[in-house]
């Protein structure tokens, strides 16, 4: 994302905000009146908001410290998967006043109608934002960027147990492709006796399939599906695990690989150290690239609370918050003005903030059609379930 830790990617959003000049006395009798400016409009909501995120997704203390701020009462939800996220919306009546969709499934969500149009006037710290991740989300996912808010970014990957691995791996030198670990028999036969885990979720996985099979990883051609069910058949007796907690089953000596989100494997690397593990947890870069997805905020089009949505937003935006996040949860920002107090360790890690010349590998965001989302469901639970 940054710089020389990469993303000098990414979002720009330049909000303009104007202030009412004070009203000046009527000093002389036959002056003619003088009408008042009308009243800035008042927020006359409950003071309430109602947030739907990912689970381990957000610092500890920033929500307290918001409601200490405002008076604002934040009654905070998790979801495990885009696909939960998703059927909520498309229910409706969810409750919800910010949802963080990836931005895959923001596309949809926002052509839909499921998402309303930010007022930006009442978000200025917009402008801490870094142009071209905006420029990319404007381009693949939110026109003008009327809808949505980066909340982080990172990508889907391959995380290993060093220890364990070397240990499955035997004479067996590790592959070039670290992506080879999870979708070639040669690797996954010897590494399913230390456990193997792939994301629960079609999202996730057929994307990354059918990149590893050479086809386009948002393809819309039904046929690529089946092409990626035949390779992902060929490993499935060696898949163990099945997961929406990838962290604890990283972390926990479940899985000794994984293809899984970046930060969570290495949030998951942080637990190992701090328990003292001889384990060492790494999140590798596969030579043919990761799958890059972005978390989005967003503002429900039923939102009770929009007022103290768009608050939440501007205050989630200030630098210091944006180097909490990347900080305590393993993630890079898009927050270009919060990068400088990002922690060397965290800014100089090079399976969080990618370097230039990685990045260009990687598999950027795109969408799917209802025919091309069918598809990957149909051809992911065929896998899932061995048929």
């Amino acid at each position: 994302m940054m710089k020389k830790y990469l993303w000098s990617f990414a979002l720009s959003a330049i909000v303009l905000a104007g202030c009412g000049k004070k009203e000046e006395p009527v000093a002389v009798a036959p002056a003619p009146v003088v009408s008042a400016p009308a009243a800035a409009p008042v927020n006359t909501e409950e003071k309430v908001l109602n947030i739907y995120n990912w689970a381990d997704y957000i610092p500890e203390g920033m929500i307290a410290t918001f409601e200490k701020e405002t008076g604002i009462k934040v009654n905070y939800d998790t979801f495990e998967t885009n696909e939960a996220l998703h059927a909520k919306l498309v229910a409706g009546n969810s409750g919800y006043d910010i949802v963080v969709p990836g931005s895959v499934f923001a596309k949809p969500q926002i052509e839909g109608g499921l998402l309303q149009a930010l007022d930006k006037s009442k978000i200025p710290n917009l402008s801490n934002l870094d142009a071209p991740i905006m420029a990319t989300l404007a381009a693949k996912t939110d026109p003008a960027n009327k809808h949505l808010v980066p909340w982080a970014w990172g990508f889907t990957t391959v995380g290993i147990n060093k220890t364990k691995v070397a240990k499955a791996l035997g004479k067996t030198p590790m592959p070039e492709n670290a992506w080879d670990l999870v979708f070639k028999p040669e690797y996954t036969s010897k590494l399913k006796s230390c456990g193997i885990a792939y994301l629960d979720s079609p999202t996730e996985i057929i994307p990354v399939a059918l990149h590893y099979i050479g086809k386009d990883a948002y393809s819309n051609d039904p046929a690529d599906y089946k092409l990626a069910t035949d390779m992902l058949a060929k490993v499935r007796k060696d898949v163990r695990i099945f997961s929406s907690t990838m962290i604890d089953d990283i972390a926990g000596g479940k899985a000794c690989v994984a293809i899984g989100w970046s930060g969570d494997i290495n949030i998951a690397a942080a637990r190992a150290v701090e328990n003292k593990s001889k384990d060492e947890i790494e999140s590798l870069l596969p030579s043919t690239g990761a799958l890059i997805f972005f978390d989005t905020m967003a503002i429900t089009k039923d939102a009770k609370h929009p007022n103290n949505a768009h608050a939440f937003m501007d205050f989630y935006l200030r630098a210091e918050n944006a180097a909490l996040m990347s900080n305590e949860m393993n993630y890079p920002t898009a927050n270009k003005a919060g990068v400088p107090m990002v922690k060397p360790e965290i800014a100089g890690n090079k399976t969080i903030f990618v370097e230039a010349d990685y990045f260009a590998k990687m598999i950027p965001p795109s969408s799917f059609s209802n025919e091309a989302r069918e598809a990957m469901a149909n051809a992911y639970n065929s896998f899932k379930k061995g048929k």
